[in-house]
This record gives structure tokens, C-alpha cells and sequence, in this order.
């Protein structure tokens, strides 16, 4: 890795932050704007959209811009035998990062809006159709990314990641959380995005389920050679050797 962890881990926790900031405070901007659900809905995946688009671009260079434990994890694991991959270090540094990041998010979004810093969401989401909703975002997810990386178009990542989030909050029941994080950090706001705390582990479960899927799903595709882990989600290292 040509970029330092500390780096790198400053930029998944600075980046998972913003991006769930980006997505419970579109929320609550959008419930307090509008009292139709699907108007709501529409604002939060838009702005998703545009935020996730632009924090991808932002620090790819740097960590890789995953944000995201099931992505890191399914780059550790691809990567594991390549020369320069993912580390289980690098793994145990980035996922409570994402984590941390996750929360403090949540709480910066709360704050923004003037709700309380940490209310635990009373939104359940516990039913089957929306696990399986969470296991085909996240498989989708997953083959995206490590199919762009494959066919060499890993910087079309910002466009097509950003993209197919925002398709997914629409064709799929529980509106693609898809990342254990942004599941957790959600957990702490009671508002539009929120998730109560009962319904994180099994959400999570789906979530890497899906994300073994979609690895399955890459080896069906593309075949077994696994991609080098530095170049998820984006290339990253320093900015002019990502370009050369």
C-alpha cells in the first residue's frame, strides 16, 4: 500500500461519516419538507446519490473509498493471495473505522437538525422480505464493484456504485442499506432513516450473505482469478501513481 493506514483509515472514518450524514440528514430534511412518503423516499436516494458519487471520487485515492465492511471484507478476501492486497490488519483497522465513522455521522446528522444527539430508532424492520431485500442489494453491490474491477473499469466506480444505490432504493424492499456500518450508525437516529437496534443483526446477516453471493457471482462471471484488493473500490494510493 503507498498510502500510510493512518491515512487510510482517516479516510474511512471521515468518509463513512459523511456518507451516513448524507443519508439520515437528507431524511430528516425530506420528512420535515414533505409529508409524502414517496417524495421522501425520492429526496433521500437522490441526495444519496450525488453525496455517495462525490465521497467515492473524494477519497478512492486514498483507502479505497469502501465505507463499507462487506466491501473490505470481499477485498481481503479476493485479494488475500495478491501481492499488495488487503491485509487482516488493514481489515481490523478499517472495519471499526467504518464503524465509528457510521455513528458519528448519525449523531452529526441528529445535531444538524437539532433532534436528540443519540435517540435509538424506533423503526423496525424486521421481516424476511426485507432480508431478502438487504441479500440482493448487497450481492448486486458487490458484483458491481468487484465485476468493474475485472473488465478494467474500476474508475467508472463513482458513476455506477453511486448509481446502482440509488436504483436500489427503489426495486428492492428494504431500500439498500447494504453495508453493516451505515446499518449501525442508523440505528442511532429515530428518524426517517433510522433502523431500530433489534433489527441490525439479522439486516447485517443478509448483508454478508449477499455480499458471498455476489463474490460466488464474480467467480461465475468473470471467473476464479481474483483482482488485486488495492484496486477497490477504486485505485487508490497516491494520486499520481493512480493515474499512471
Amino acid at each position: 500500500m503507498s498510502v500510510a493506514l493512518g491515512r487510510r483509515v482517516a479516510a474511512e472514518t471521515l468518509g463513512t461519516a459523511l456518507l451516513v450524514a448524507v443519508v439520515v440528514g437528507s431524511g430528516i430534511q425530506a420528512a420535515e419538507l414533505s409529508r409524502d412518503v414517496g417524495v421522501q423516499l425520492l429526496a433521500n436516494s437522490l441526495a444519496t446519490v450525488f453525496g455517495l458519487g462525490v465521497l467515492i471520487a473524494l477519497f478512492g485515492p486514498v483507502s479505497g473509498a469502501h465505507f463499507n465492511p462487506a466491501v473490505t471484507l470481499a477485498a481481503w478476501f479476493t485479494g488475500r493471495r495478491a501481492p499488495g492486497g488487503l491485509s487482516p490488519r488493514d481489515v481490523a483497522a478499517y472495519v471499526p473505522a467504518q464503524i465509528v465513522g457510521a455513528i458519528g455521522g448519525a449523531v452529526l446528522a441528529d445535531a444538524m437538525f437539532a433532534e436528540p444527539l443519540v435517540k435509538f430508532s424506533t423503526h423496525d424492520r424486521s421481516a424476511a422480505h426485507l432480508w431478502l431485500g438487504e441479500v440482493v442489494a448487497t450481492a448486486g453491490l458487490i458484483l458491481l464493484i468487484f465485476g468493474l474491477d475485472r473488465i478494467g473499469r474500476a474508475r467508472l466506480a463513482p458513476v455506477a456504485v453511486a448509481s446502482y444505490i440509488g436504483a436500489a432504493y427503489w426495486f428492492t424492499s428494504s431500500t439498500s442499506f447494504a453495508n453493516p456500518a451505515v446499518t449501525i450508525g442508523r440505528a442511532f437516529t429515530d428518524t426517517f432513516a433510522g433502523i431500530a437496534p433489534a433489527s441490525v443483526a439479522p439486516f447485517i446477516a443478509a448483508q454478508l450473505l449477499g455480499a458471498a453471493l455476489g463474490l460466488g457471482a464474480v467467480a461465475v462471471v468473470y471467473g476464479r482469478p481474483a483482482p488485486a484488493a488495492d484496486e477497490v473500490v477504486v485505485p487508490h494510493g497516491e494520486p499520481e501513481l493512480a493515474s499512471s
